[in-house]
């Protein structure tokens, strides 16, 4: 990957609707020529029939198209139904330099979980100030490494944290991040982060005798959160520990609304739907607090397609006399579709260049890997494909390369194609 020439990005202010739409945010420049970023119209088929006809890649090799357009357009939605709350994207969600730096020429900031991830942010240009180490337990090698780096906002959600904190960076700004009911997420965090509300009092004192500077409340709803009620309910829960913080002294200035924002419309629950049901509730409780949030999937998940080729193909009969096809493609779970595992997700396959095929049959989709386990699609119906031909996934940007192995020899990064739209 073509690595990017560092220069500090100051934190912009996010524009309202109005400036916004005269604002002509686009890509950026220096992301355009340092990716070969190519300005395309027409449908993500129209754009993979191109490049099946003229590029000289391994046509046996998977390959990513990524329409940095898409994730333009995100933001763009963002600023208009939520202009008072500052996106501070997840890295760990997909931290493509191409991504990262397109995000920070547009005012969003970042959420990093590790050493690594502040060192990526900072290598991409990014300015200390716009980082947020939302990770609640931490490595004291790693709260060195953030103080070193000017790194100074960070979570805790413990006691054991605060003395850490205390004893390598007394000086940070300190976010607490609460437990909140994430019964109707996907993904729920409870188990494992968040201060239950009846110790934050508790862990305010500590942290008041350990004159450390807390500055606000933080939470977690859960990742593919289906309900608006839990967001509410949250922001209420951070309003009454914003009552205990005053109680103790602090001075709370800040509200981080976390993640579980939807990316797509396919998700159960709309990421409009939300951001309406919610700000009535925020201008009412944090008139004047500033709002933040970390957004990850919400941004990159409909930006990527990864098309697959089939390069193998079986046949098995079943017993009713059926036919079943069995066929194997160059990607699978150890690689982009991890997600499938890791994230919960039901990867849809679609057949490129379907020439008027209407019989479907039986199938299962295997990954490349000699695991059983590497299997992307099971039972599912589709036309009968010749060795050769290709599958393609939509909204594959988020949690898919960004834990992908090398497992049996296989690429963890397919061919990416950067696109603008």
């Amino acid at each position: 990957m073509t690595q990017v020439e560092v220069t500090v990005v100051e934190q912009p202010v996010m524009k309202r609707e109005a400036e916004l739409v005269n604002s002509g945010r686009s890509v950026p420049k220096d992301v355009v020529s340092k990716f070969d970023v190519e300005n395309v119209t027409g449908t993500v088929e129209e754009v993979m029939a191109r490049k099946l006809a003229v590029e000289t890649f391994d046509k046996e090799e998977a390959f990513y198209i990524v329409d940095l357009g898409t994730v333009v357009r995100k933001y763009e939605q963002w600023a208009t139904c939520l202009p008072r709350v500052q996106p501070y994207y997840a890295i760990k969600c997909n931290s493509s330099p191409a991504i990262v730096r397109t995000l920070a020429s547009l005012g969003v900031n970042f959420d990093c979980a590790s050493k690594s991830e502040i060192q990526q942010v900072l290598g991409c240009g990014v300015a200390a100030s716009r980082i947020i180490y939302a990770n609640p337990t931490k490595m004291k090698t790693h709260i060195s490494y953030a103080k070193s780096s000017s790194v100074d906002l960070m979570t805790f959600d413990n006691a054991d944290e605060l003395h850490k904190i205390a004893e390598c960076f007394p000086a940070a700004r300190l976010v607490l991040r609460i437990i909140t009911d994430d019964s109707n997420s996907i993904c729920r965090f409870s188990t494992k982060f968040g201060a239950p509300l009846g110790d934050c009092d508790r862990l305010l004192q500590l942290a008041k005798e350990l004159s450390l500077n807390v500055v606000g409340i933080s939470f977690h709803v859960g990742s593919g959160c289906m309900s608006t009620q839990s967001f509410i309910s949250a922001i209420r829960s951070a309003r009454s520990v914003f009552q205990m913080g005053e109680e103790k002294g602090f001075h709370f200035n800040i509200l981080d609304l976390g993640g579980g924002w939807p990316g797509t419309d396919d998700d159960g629950i709309k990421f409009t739907e939300i951001a309406n049901a919610i700000r009535p509730v925020l201008d009412e409780e944090f008139p004047e607090t500033t709002l933040i949030a970390e957004p990850g999937r919400y941004f990159v998940a409909e930006s990527h397609t990864l098309a697959v080729n089939v390069f193998a193909k079986r046949s098995v009969q079943l017993e009713d006399g059926r036919k079943q096809f069995l066929y194997y493609v160059n990607d699978g779970v150890y690689q982009s579709f991890n997600c499938i595992f890791f994230d919960h997700a039901h990867p849809k396959p679609l057949v490129f260049a379907p020439n008027g095929r209407t019989e479907l049959h039986e199938c299962t989709v295997f990954g490349p890997t000699c695991d059983s386990l590497d299997c992307i699609a099971k039972n599912i119906e589709l036309p009968e494909l010749e060795i050769g031909e290709w599958l393609y996934f939509k909204n594959m940007g988020a949690y898919t390369v960004a834990a992908a192995s090398p497992f049996n020899g296989f690429k963890s990064c397919p061919t990416t194609f950067f696109v603008r739209s």
